[in-house]
């Protein structure tokens, strides 16, 4: 399976499965990645349609770079059978499944898309939405090569914390953190939770440089107006490139010259500095690359 890091996945815009209109929307929207979603978009007695509706959407290949996934409903669900199998058989570039909290939970999802015959190509994403996902993170992230991303259920934490919204979600720190630390330590992406006012543009834009600077690398968005702000913000500035390309072009020089100390701009660069500096150009190569 290609590395996931390396793919942009800045903005990841959740699209209602039942909802025709929307799907064909998405094909024009610049998300990174879409999630067509079986679950919390789709009332019950529309699951199936909306079932055959995104299974034939996500195997359809029109929806040009951006990445594709199925949200199915949950484990234990009455749906989350059918939604695998369906899933599998569609082939798109990932699963998205609600409420896993245990690496069991993991390898369980990996055995039914296996059974189904999913293509390799399929990943697992997991969302992490309990406080039992917050403190088994490790094990969740670590528990199959398939799974490839973690995405923050902010909602749904919140709602088990018993926990107010809050600007700056203090409440939520404690476990956005334990799940960074999770996918950092076991080389997976991770996403951030969905702001929920669509209409408070400040505070999503001031919840995506949070995000940022916290370490995720990008975030999942309800409306396609949130899509452009979090594209931006998660992106690498010219001022970050510039950085990076100076670093680089300083340790270069300091090796090929023998030298042990390097500076940039008086500040020393060691190796670590260099291998940021690296990723950021990566990133904003694969950008641009869109």
């Amino acid at each position: 399976m290609p590395d996931p890091i390396l793919r942009p996945r800045r903005s990841v815009l959740y699209m209602p499965g039942a909802n025709q209109r929307a799907l064909e929307k998405a094909k024009s929207l610049p998300a990174d990645a879409l999630i067509l979603d079986l679950e919390d978009a789709v009332a019950p007695d529309a699951k199936a349609d909306a079932r055959k509706r995104v299974a034939a959407a996500a195997a359809s290949g029109e929806y040009g770079h951006r990445e594709v996934t199925i949200r199915v409903n949950g484990p234990g669900t009455a749906w989350h059978a059918d939604d695998l199998r369906a899933a599998a058989e569609a082939g798109p570039d990932a699963v998205v499944v609600p409420k896993v909290d245990s690496a069991e939970t993991v390898r369980e999802i990996e055995r039914a898309l296996e059974a189904a015959g999913a293509p390799d190509r399929t990943a697992i994403w997991a969302m992490v939405e309990t406080p039992r996902a917050m403190l088994d993170a490790r094990a969740v992230a670590g528990a199959s090569e398939r799974l490839t991303v973690l995405v923050m259920g902010t909602n749904d934490l919140a709602k088990e914390l018993h926990a107010e919204h809050v600007p700056g979600r203090a409440p939520l720190l404690t476990g956005l953190s334990l799940a960074l630390l999770a996918a950092r330590e076991t080389g997976k992406v991770i996403l951030d939770g969905v702001y929920n006012d669509v209409q408070d543009l400040d505070g999503f834009e001031a919840e995506c440089v949070q995000g940022r600077q916290f370490g995720f690398d990008g975030k999942t968005l309800i409306h396609p107006s949130q899509v452009a702000p979090c594209n931006r913000v998660f992106a690498p500035s010219e001022q970050q490139v510039e950085r990076a390309r100076k670093i680089i072009d300083a340790f270069d020089e300091a090796t090929r010259e023998g030298r042990g100390v390097v500076t940039v701009d008086g500040r020393m660069i060691e190796n670590l500095h260099v291998e940021d500096a690296r990723r950021i150009l990566a990133l904003a190569a694969a950008v641009a690359g869109r």
